[in-house]
């Protein structure tokens, strides 16, 4: 099969190609798992965090993309109620053990045997994946492949983080980093929180433009401040510096959401400025995302579909895939963007 595969780490330069276009064997079904026909699958900021060495490391060579759209194709031995030819989605979640304290509280994103698509096992930046079918999941018929495939996570560990949030109606809402995750926030937000005014940061005026086109109520750069404190923060940037311009605009008992799956190296200058009384005091929160959930998941995918909330996006095909990549890491991608894989 036709794929796009990790081959060495290393710093992606402008011009280069981290991912080598190539014939791949074809998957072979493991035990519990079905293949999928892939037919689109969303480029995520996890894939440069795989390709540059701030992930737990890939066993490599890897075929990245863990926002798959696609349509079961066998099922081999597998006992599963998905049906040869319907479509479904695979996200970041490709296994847990289905054992420990968290598996079985509906918490399996914090199982220590958790593996991720694309990065533990091969993803959908290829025609064909094997996956465990119990982490599949059947796509509304009103969303597009395109425009589900973001949803399988910008949109799921959005929806995470907005529920860790804990905000109610009336409260205000800041957002950190406007990429594919964040205008998915917003649009949410704006849906389950109609009398919410929502605050949006971000180094780009063409973002501020936009956040303000989806409904913002105000946008500014990373440590501008808003003309009220908040209630929440969502932070979704790589860097150390919206940690600490966040706290400071929190309410007291304010929280900081890190929905991040790393954090830049230590930023000693921003750490510096952490004052006690100006930052933490006053019974401020800070908590991370870790994963995403089963559930958040399917219950995302019922909510976008219930609602109408869809994605902007960027497509590219598949042997495109590089320029993908460099795209988003050079912030040239506006939304979120989509390999076309297969038909």
């Amino acid at each position: 099969m036709k794929a796009m595969v990790i081959r060495k780490l290393g710093n992606i330069q402008e011009d280069g190609n981290p991912l080598e276009f190539t014939n791949f064997p074809n998957p072979n079904l493991g035990e519990g798992e079905i293949l999928i026909k892939v037919s689109t699958c969303g480029v995520c900021h996890t894939e440069l965090d795989e390709i540059e060495g701030r992930t737990p490391p890939p066993r490599l060579p890897m075929i990245p993309g863990h926002q798959v759209i696609g349509h079961v194709f066998d099922k081999g031995r597998t006992k599963t109620d998905l049906s040869i030819g319907q479509r479904v989605g695979v996200g970041w979640i490709h296994s847990t053990c289905g054992k420990c304290e968290f598996c079985l509280s509906g918490r399996e994103n914090l199982c220590a045997d958790f593996l991720a698509t694309g990065r533990d096992a091969n993803g959908g930046y290829a025609e064909y994946m094997a996956v465990p079918a119990l982490f599949c999941y059947p796509i509304p018929e009103s969303i597009s492949d395109i425009e589900s495939a973001p949803m399988l996570c910008a949109g799921a560990i959005g929806y995470r983080s907005l529920n860790l949030a804990n905000i109610q109606d009336g409260d205000a809402l800041g957002l950190t980093g406007f990429g594919a995750s964040g205008h998915l926030v917003l649009k949410m937000a704006r849906h389950l929180f109609p009398d919410s005014a929502i605050f949006v940061f971000t180094r780009s005026p063409k973002e501020m433009e936009y956040s303000r086109e989806l409904g913002a109520a105000w946008a500014g750069e990373i440590d501008a401040k808003p003309p009220t404190l908040l209630n929440a923060i969502i932070d979704t940037t790589p860097a150390w510096k919206p940690i600490i311009e966040g706290l400071e605009c929190l309410k007291p008992g304010g929280r900081l959401i890190i929905n991040a799956i790393r954090k830049e190296d230590i930023d000693h200058e921003w750490l510096q400025k952490l004052d006690y009384s100006k930052h933490l005091w006053m019974e401020k929160e800070i908590k991370s995302v870790a994963n995403v959930t089963r559930s958040d998941i399917t219950h995302f995918l019922e909510l976008a579909d219930r609602v109408d909330i869809r994605p902007q996006t960027n497509i590219y095909p598949l042997v495109e895939a590089n320029r993908a990549v460099l795209d988003l890491k050079f912030r040239r991608v506006h939304g979120a963007a989509v390999l076309i894989v297969g038909q």
